[in-house]
C-alpha cells in the first residue's frame, strides 16, 4: 500500500501497488485525461446526500442551526477545515465559515446580536461579524460528537487555511473589505487558531503576512516557511519567510514566486499552452513591500517586479518536501489545473539560487466530467490527492476526485445538492475522512476500505 507519505516524496521511484513506477515525469498529456477505476462504482445515497463506493459510509456528525455546548447555532457556509489529534481517541476539527456581514440579516437571532469584544472587527452597532471558525471534538471510537463551540469571529469570508507543524490552524480571510464598507476594520488577513481553544480565541490579524484576498495556507515543517495561494484570476503565489520558526506573531517577510528567466510567466494557459503538464520550471522569489497594501495591489506589484501569474490559487497539501495546490479555473479550458512545488535544499536561504526549488504543472483538466474546479484538496491514506469540486456550472453535482501519482483520475464521492464540497481531510490514522457540504453547513464523517483501491 502506498501511504500519505510515499505520495510526496519526490521525483524518483516509487512503490506502487507491488510495481516499481517512475513518479511522474510527464504524467499526462494536454490532450488525453487518463483515467482508473479507484475504489470503484458509486453506490447511489438513498438520503440523496452523498454517493461513496461500496463499503463507505458517511455520518453527518454537525448541521446547520444545530445548538452547540456554547449555547450558538452551528453557523452556515463550511468551507476549509483542519484535523488535530486530541487523543487515542479523539480529535478536534477547526472549520470555517465563508460568512460576510451581509449574511447577518439571514442569521438565527443570538448570531445575528452577538456582541463580544473578543470579535476582530463588527458593524457599528456592535454586532460581531459572522465569519469566523468553530471547533469540533470528535470520538473516534464512539462515533460521537462530544462538543463544538465558536472559536473565531468577527472575520469575513473565512474560505480555507492551513494546519501548522505546531498544531495551530491558520485561517484565511478572502476578502479585503475595509472600514469605508461600513466596518471599523480592515480585512484580507490571516488569523491564527488553537484547536484546544474553549471558545473565543483573540484576534490577531497576521498583517505582514499581506493583505489580499487569501485562500490556503501550507507550511513547511522543516522551515517553518508559510506558502499561500490567493483566489483571484490573475493571482500570485506567495510564501512567508517568518523571523522566528513557529511565532508568526513576530512577523516576516513576504514573497512571491518567479519563474526563472521568464519573467511574469503566465501558467493560466488560457490563451496559449505557456506551461506544459509535466514539465519542470525553476524558481526564484521576490520581496513584495507594503504587505498591508490598502489598495489591495500586492499582486500587482509582485507582477510588475517579474512574478509568475496564476488562475484562482486555492487549496493546498503539504507533503514529504513538496506541495500540491490548485488553480481553480486555470488550463486550456478553464476546468482547472494542479500545481507541484519543490522547494529548494535551501529554500529560503542566501545560497537558495544555487540550487533552486522548481515548479510542475502537475495537471490539467481537459474534461469536465472527470474533474471540473478544484478547490480544498488533502491525500488519503492510500497516498492519492483527494479534491474537493466548487463549481456551479452546467453540471449540476459536485465531486471528491481523487488523482493517483500518476496523474489519473477517478471520482470517489458525487454530491448530490448543489453546492460545494469543501475541507476534507483526515484524522491522523487515517479511519475517517472530515468533509463539509458549504451550505446548508453539513460536516460528515467518511469510513471504508480506504486500502481497497483498484488499479
Amino acid at each position: 500500500m502506498v501511504t500519505r507519505r510515499q505520495f510526496t516524496i519526490g521525483a524518483g521511484v516509487m512503490a506502487f501497488s507491488g510495481l516499481s513506477t517512475s513518479l511522474l515525469g510527464k504524467a499526462q498529456t494536454n490532450s488525453m485525461q487518463k483515467t482508473v477505476v479507484g475504489y470503484g462504482p458509486l453506490v447511489v445515497d438513498p438520503n440523496k446526500l452523498l454517493d461513496l463506493p461500496a463499503g463507505f459510509s458517511y455520518q453527518i456528525i454537525s448541521e446547520l442551526d444545530q445548538v452547540m455546548n456554547d449555547g450558538f447555532t452551528v453557523p452556515n457556509k463550511a468551507d476549509g477545515m483542519g484535523c488535530f489529534s486530541l487523543d487515542e481517541d479523539r480529535v478536534i476539527l477547526v472549520r470555517n465559515h465563508e460568512l460576510t456581514p451581509a449574511d447577518l440579516a439571514k442569521l438565527p437571532s443570538k448570531l445575528k446580536n452577538h456582541k463580544t469584544p473578543l470579535a476582530y472587527d463588527h458593524t457599528v452597532d456592535g454586532v460581531a461579524l459572522p465569519g469566523g471558525t468553530s471547533n469540533l471534538i470528535y470520538n473516534l471510537k464512539t462515533k460521537t460528537l462530544e462538543q463544538e463551540y465558536l472559536s473565531l469571529v468577527g472575520t469575513i469570508r473565512n474560505c480555507a487555511g492551513g494546519v501548522t507543524p505546531w498544531n495551530t490552524w491558520l485561517t484565511c480571510e478572502e476578502s479585503v473589505m475595509t472600514p469605508s464598507d461600513g466596518l471599523t476594520q480592515s480585512h484580507g488577513f490571516i488569523f491564527e487558531v488553537s484547536p484546544e481553544a474553549k471558545g473565543l480565541v483573540e484576534p490577531i490579524p497576521l498583517k505582514e503576512m499581506g493583505r489580499f484576498n487569501h485562500e490556503a495556507a501550507a507550511v513547511d515543517p522543516r522551515t517553518g516557511i508559510v506558502y499561500l495561494t490567493e483566489d483571484r484570476g490573475d493571482s500570485l503565489f506567495y510564501r512567508f519567510m517568518p523571523k522566528e520558526y513557529g511565532q508568526l506573531q513576530k512577523g516576516g517577510q513576504l514573497q512571491a514566486l518567479v519563474i526563472k528567466k521568464h519573467a511574469q510567466f503566465d501558467s493560466r494557459n488560457w490563451a496559449s499552452s505557456s506551461m506544459l503538464v509535466g514539465d519542470w520550471y525553476d524558481t526564484q522569489w521576490i520581496d513584495i513591500h507594503n504587505p498591508e497594501s490598502p489598495n489591495d495591489d500586492l499582486r500587482k506589484q509582485g507582477y510588475k517586479l517579474g512574478a509568475a501569474v496564476f488562475a484562482r490559487g486555492e487549496g493546498i497539501h503539504w507533503g514529504e518536501n513538496e506541495f500540491y495546490f490548485c488553480c481553480t479555473n486555470g488550463g486550456a479550458k478553464k476546468l482547472g489545473q494542479i500545481m507541484r512545488y519543490q522547494p529548494s535544499i535551501n529554500e529560503g536561504k542566501p545560497n537558495e539560487n544555487e540550487s533552486p526549488g522548481r515548479i510542475q504543472l502537475f495537471l490539467e483538466s481537459m474534461d469536465k466530467s472527470l474533474y471540473n474546479f478544484g478547490d480544498n484538496l488533502t491525500v488519503t491514506p492510500f497516498g492519492h490527492l483527494l479534491v474537493c469540486e466548487d463549481q456551479y456550472t452546467d453540471v449540476s453535482d459536485n465531486h471528491l476526485r481523487g488523482v493517483t501519482p500518476k496523474g489519473e483520475l477517478y471520482c470517489f464521492a458525487q454530491l448530490r445538492i448543489q453546492t460545494e464540497t469543501a475541507g476534507a481531510c483526515f484524522s491522523a490514522d487515517g479511519s475517517t475522512l472530515f468533509l463539509n457540504i458549504y451550505s446548508p453547513t453539513k460536516t460528515v464523517a467518511i469510513t471504508g476500505p480506504w486500502d481497497h483501491f483498484a488499479v
